[in-house]
């Protein structure tokens, strides 16, 4: 996409234009071109195989947390099935729950491709339809669950795009791999997303992080993005061992913090902080307790 920016009475507004359509970027957009510093919230739905008792109370927890959020300008991202659990539909519950008072361009759903291609074109119209401006589509973890429906997920947003060309879509990438390889696939032609954003890192692994950006402007990638961010609860072991299957996990800095005293909340704002000071302006957050996701976040950004 070629991307130009206009100032209007102060204001922002970019124009996405590919040859077939005209796309005004909603909230989202807006916020991730501004100067100023953004920190969003990225939820999982409940996992299906609670029972219909508990799978409503965790729904009703998640409803809660997002309208919390929502009604602090917070954007939240949902997630799917990224690495094989099997989680609620996203877009469904979100549909018949949030209700009219909860903005939905403040609410961005995942969508990988672990699905068939069917399902996640259908999944994509149904978003339009009920109002949300704005889907991410990454590929998913191919070790686990269902296959990809497509060997990568620019192929998905491709077709997504020609489907639903008014739709707003994000991409992925991962500081910790190839840095010049991640700028390049960025910089191809091919990813077909207006923004993206990038695999959790830690202060731990700042340089990684600096090796990242600076290959980003070595290839002029200036897409708009945000970094993620985990919240580790604690240093069990167990927990951790588990986590570091599907995410770089610095097991050992985050043992020594928390030994030394750091709360959860302390740690996720040091590497926030981390991530300022090394340019990075845009930041969501992963693996907030739900029920206490609003509580936790104004913490955060006190700290």
């Amino acid at each position: 996409s070629a991307a130009s920016a206009v100032a209007t009475a102060g204001i922002l507004t970019c124009f996405y234009t590919d040859g077939m359509s005209l796309r005004a970027p909603g909230a989202l957009l807006r916020s991730l071109a501004a100067p100023a510093s953004n920190l969003s919230v990225e939820l999982r739905p409940p996992r299906a195989e609670l029972d219909a008792a508990a799978g409503m109370d965790a729904w009703i927890d998640t409803y809660h947390a997002v309208r919390g959020l929502v009604r602090d300008e917070t954007f939240v991202f949902l997630t799917d099935s990224a690495v094989g659990a099997r989680e609620e539909q996203n877009l469904r519950h979100l549909v018949i729950n949030l209700g009219s008072d909860v903005p939905r361009d403040h609410v961005v759903p995942f969508l990988t491709t672990k699905h068939s291609l069917k399902f996640c074109l259908d999944y994509a119209e149904r978003a339009a339809q009920a109002g949300f401006p704005s889907l991410v589509v990454l590929g998913g973890d191919k070790s686990v669950g269902p296959p990809r429906c497509v060997e990568h997920a620019w192929q998905l947003r491709e077709s997504i795009r020609t489907h639903v060309p008014e739709l707003t879509l994000g991409g992925w990438a991962n500081p910790h791999a190839n840095p010049d390889r991640q700028a390049e696939y960025l910089a191809d032609g091919r990813l077909t997303a207006d923004f993206y954003l990038t695999q959790v890192v830690s202060h731990h692994d700042i340089a990684a992080v600096e090796a990242f950006v600076q290959a980003l402007d070595r290839r002029g990638v200036r897409h708009p993005h945000a970094f993620g961010v985990f919240y580790y609860r604690s240093a069990n072991a167990r927990t951790l061992e588990a986590l570091s299957q599907f995410l770089p996990v610095p097991v050992e800095g985050l043992t020594r913090e928390f030994a030394e005293g750091a709360s959860a909340d302390e740690i996720c704002a040091r590497t926030i902080l981390a991530l300022r000071g090394a340019g990075i302006r845009h930041v969501y957050v992963s693996n907030l307790p739900v029920g206490r996701a609003r509580a936790t976040m104004e913490r955060i950004k006190a700290l």
